[in-house]
Protein backbone atom coordinates (compact mmCIF):
# COMPACT_ATOMS: atom_id res chain seq x y z
CA UNK A 1 0.00 0.00 0.00
CA UNK A 2 1.42 3.36 -1.03
CA UNK A 3 1.94 6.25 1.36
CA UNK A 4 2.01 9.92 0.34
CA UNK A 5 2.68 13.11 2.29
CA UNK A 6 1.07 16.50 1.74
CA UNK A 7 1.96 19.67 3.60
CA UNK A 8 1.57 23.41 3.70
CA UNK A 9 4.35 25.70 2.49
CA UNK A 10 6.03 26.01 5.90
CA UNK A 11 5.55 22.34 6.88
CA UNK A 12 3.60 23.00 10.09
CA UNK A 13 0.39 21.32 8.83
CA UNK A 14 0.57 18.00 7.02
CA UNK A 15 -1.41 14.97 5.94
CA UNK A 16 -0.20 11.42 5.46
CA UNK A 17 -2.38 9.24 3.25
CA UNK A 18 -2.26 5.52 2.67
CA UNK A 19 -3.53 3.81 -0.45
CA UNK A 20 -4.70 5.29 -3.70
CA UNK A 21 -7.22 8.12 -3.89
CA UNK A 22 -10.80 7.07 -4.66
CA UNK A 23 -11.13 10.06 -7.01
CA UNK A 24 -8.81 12.64 -8.54
CA UNK A 25 -10.65 15.56 -10.09
CA UNK A 26 -10.24 19.06 -11.41
CA UNK A 27 -12.78 21.78 -10.69
CA UNK A 28 -13.17 24.88 -12.83
CA UNK A 29 -15.68 26.71 -10.59
CA UNK A 30 -14.88 30.32 -9.81
CA UNK A 31 -14.54 29.60 -6.07
CA UNK A 32 -11.86 26.97 -6.73
CA UNK A 33 -10.06 29.33 -9.09
CA UNK A 34 -9.94 31.96 -6.35
CA UNK A 35 -8.97 29.48 -3.63
CA UNK A 36 -6.20 27.83 -5.61
CA UNK A 37 -4.90 30.91 -7.42
CA UNK A 38 -5.01 29.01 -10.70
CA UNK A 39 -7.44 28.44 -13.58
CA UNK A 40 -8.74 25.29 -11.84
CA UNK A 41 -8.14 23.29 -8.69
CA UNK A 42 -7.04 19.64 -8.62
CA UNK A 43 -7.90 17.49 -5.64
CA UNK A 44 -7.67 13.88 -4.46
CA UNK A 45 -10.35 12.26 -2.31
CA UNK A 46 -9.41 9.65 0.30
CA UNK A 47 -11.41 7.61 2.80
CA UNK A 48 -11.16 9.42 6.15
CA UNK A 49 -9.62 6.37 7.82
CA UNK A 50 -6.69 6.50 5.35
CA UNK A 51 -5.67 10.06 6.30
CA UNK A 52 -3.60 11.19 9.29
CA UNK A 53 -3.43 14.93 9.94
CA UNK A 54 -0.60 16.54 11.92
CA UNK A 55 -0.27 20.15 13.04
CA UNK A 56 -2.68 22.98 13.71
CA UNK A 57 -5.14 24.38 11.22
CA UNK A 58 -7.54 27.25 10.87
CA UNK A 59 -10.87 26.40 9.25
CA UNK A 60 -13.26 28.16 6.92
CA UNK A 61 -16.60 26.88 5.61
CA UNK A 62 -17.75 27.70 2.09
CA UNK A 63 -21.25 26.89 0.88
CA UNK A 64 -21.30 25.16 -2.49
CA UNK A 65 -22.86 26.55 -5.67
CA UNK A 66 -25.37 23.70 -5.69
CA UNK A 67 -25.79 23.17 -1.93
CA UNK A 68 -23.54 21.34 0.46
CA UNK A 69 -20.17 22.97 0.85
CA UNK A 70 -16.89 22.16 2.51
CA UNK A 71 -14.76 23.09 5.50
CA UNK A 72 -11.29 24.08 4.32
CA UNK A 73 -8.34 23.59 6.68
CA UNK A 74 -5.33 25.79 6.13
CA UNK A 75 -2.11 26.58 7.97
CA UNK A 76 -2.51 29.59 10.28
CA UNK A 77 1.16 30.49 9.65
CA UNK A 78 1.59 30.31 5.86
CA UNK A 79 -2.05 30.16 4.74
CA UNK A 80 -1.78 27.10 2.47
CA UNK A 81 -4.82 24.80 2.31
CA UNK A 82 -3.80 21.23 3.14
CA UNK A 83 -7.18 19.45 3.25
CA UNK A 84 -10.89 19.95 3.25
CA UNK A 85 -13.96 18.09 4.40
CA UNK A 86 -16.92 18.02 2.00
CA UNK A 87 -20.13 18.50 4.00
CA UNK A 88 -22.03 15.92 1.95
CA UNK A 89 -19.25 13.32 2.04
CA UNK A 90 -18.34 13.00 5.72
CA UNK A 91 -16.53 9.69 5.15
CA UNK A 92 -13.89 11.39 2.97
CA UNK A 93 -11.10 13.94 3.27
CA UNK A 94 -10.01 15.80 0.16
CA UNK A 95 -6.47 17.08 -0.37
CA UNK A 96 -5.35 19.60 -3.00
CA UNK A 97 -2.94 17.70 -5.26
CA UNK A 98 -0.44 20.57 -5.15
CA UNK A 99 0.03 19.97 -1.42
CA UNK A 100 1.71 16.67 -2.31
CA UNK A 101 4.31 18.43 -4.52
CA UNK A 102 4.54 15.19 -6.50
CA UNK A 103 4.85 15.47 -10.31
CA UNK A 104 4.10 11.73 -10.53
CA UNK A 105 0.68 12.06 -8.89
CA UNK A 106 -2.11 10.33 -10.88
CA UNK A 107 -3.91 12.44 -13.48
CA UNK A 108 -7.48 13.56 -12.85
CA UNK A 109 -10.27 11.28 -14.10
CA UNK A 110 -13.09 13.78 -13.54
CA UNK A 111 -13.48 17.42 -14.69
CA UNK A 112 -16.33 19.50 -13.25
CA UNK A 113 -17.84 22.98 -13.84
CA UNK A 114 -16.43 23.00 -17.35
CA UNK A 115 -18.74 25.86 -18.37
CA UNK A 116 -16.34 28.05 -16.34
CA UNK A 117 -13.19 26.46 -17.77
CA UNK A 118 -10.59 28.76 -19.31
CA UNK A 119 -10.57 28.40 -23.08
CA UNK A 120 -6.99 27.13 -23.27
CA UNK A 121 -7.41 24.37 -20.63
CA UNK A 122 -7.64 20.82 -22.01
CA UNK A 123 -8.67 18.16 -19.44
CA UNK A 124 -6.88 14.80 -19.70
CA UNK A 125 -8.09 12.42 -22.39
CA UNK A 126 -10.52 9.90 -20.97
CA UNK A 127 -11.66 12.09 -18.07
CA UNK A 128 -15.39 12.29 -17.31
CA UNK A 129 -16.70 15.76 -18.16
CA UNK A 130 -19.42 17.67 -16.33
CA UNK A 131 -20.74 21.10 -17.27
Amino acid sequence: MSTRFASCSCGQLSAQVSGDPVRVSICHCLACQRRSGGPFAQQARYPRENVRISGNSSAWFRAGDEGGGATFHFCPQCGATVYYEPASLREFITIPVGAFADPGFPAPTVSVYEERMHGWVVPPAGAEHFA
